[in-house]
């Protein structure tokens, strides 16, 4: 069975990007007979809003789009994450990290070897972390590559890979060898929501059975670890299928941060669904 899904976070109003993504998907699996998943990734309690997501619903259906139901909300299943957080700390594979952001940063800039060596920073002296953990001092938890790789052995990380049936921003397509070693040692659960977004998907895409992901090339290089996630948890392998990313008239791709014209501006402004989704076509 075909399954893909849409999965944007409610952090903002959606643009013609979103548009093109979620079209992407929903023409694919009508196309298949499949099924079609919206779900909502809300795990930043800091950005993410009621409203924006109101408005997520409110956009997709103008576009033409159904979806099923009920839809997954990623902070109402909290308790999912933190049990597979448990699971991988029970194997050993995890390790506390209570630096700052600004003080992994520093440490990528100054990195002699780039910018992936300072991503993996290793656990904290264990007298550090004891005195760390008293004083109540808030901390992520990373997953140690060494031990993945020792964990999945020499032979399995290998061969590790994925299959890529859309493109890569340098034209990667078909069997591709993944490379984990690139993100660093990522965090599997954020200080202030005990998940990353790299578990949550992950998780939540073996879930509910998504056969296909299909995203855009932005979110490429994030396959590579999600690819290492997956082989630790037995989950399933997705086929991948990354799509090109939208540009406005000044070259710059659609983003949230740059404040992009939104699809209820365009609507406000007299443009039709139909039109719109002839133009993304």
């Amino acid at each position: 069975m075909f399954v893909t899904r849409f999965a944007p976070s409610p952090t903002g109003r959606l643009h013609k990007g979103h548009a093109f993504s979620a079209l992407t998907a929903w023409r694919a699996a009508k196309a298949a007979g499949g099924r079609f998943i919206l779900r909502i990734e809300d795990i930043d309690p800091t950005r993410c809003r009621p409203e924006f997501e109101a408005g997520i619903y409110e956009d997709l259906a103008w576009l033409g789009l159904d979806w099923e139901t009920p839809v997954r909300r990623q902070s109402d299943h909290l308790a999912d994450y933190a049990a597979v957080v448990e699971s991988l700390d029970h194997r050993g594979l995890l390790y506390r990290c209570f630096r700052t952001r600004k003080e992994i940063l520093d440490a990528i800039g100054a990195a002699p070897h780039g910018p992936a060596e300072a991503a993996r920073p290793g656990p904290h002296p264990a007298d550090e972390e004891a005195r760390l953990l008293a004083e109540g001092r808030p901390f992520a938890w990373r997953l140690s590559l060494d031990r993945a790789k020792e964990a999945l052995g020499v032979a399995a990380w290998d061969a590790l890979s994925f299959i890529e049936e859309g493109s890569g921003p340098n034209g990667e397509t078909g069997r591709i060898k993944a490379r984990p070693e690139t993100a660093g040692d990522v965090v599997l659960a954020r200080k202030d929501a005990g998940t990353a977004y790299h578990l949550a998907v992950t998780h939540d895409d073996a879930l509910q059975g998504v056969s296909h992901v299909i995203r855009g090339q932005d979110l490429f290089e994030a396959t590579h670890v999600q690819r290492l996630f997956q082989a630790l948890m037995d989950w399933p392998a997705p086929v991948y299928r990354h799509h090109r990313l939208l540009a406005g008239p000044d070259g710059r791709r659609y983003a949230k941060r740059d404040q992009s014209v939104t699809l209820a501006e365009l609507r406000a402004g007299g443009l039709l669904p139909d039109r719109l989704g002839a133009e993304l076509a």
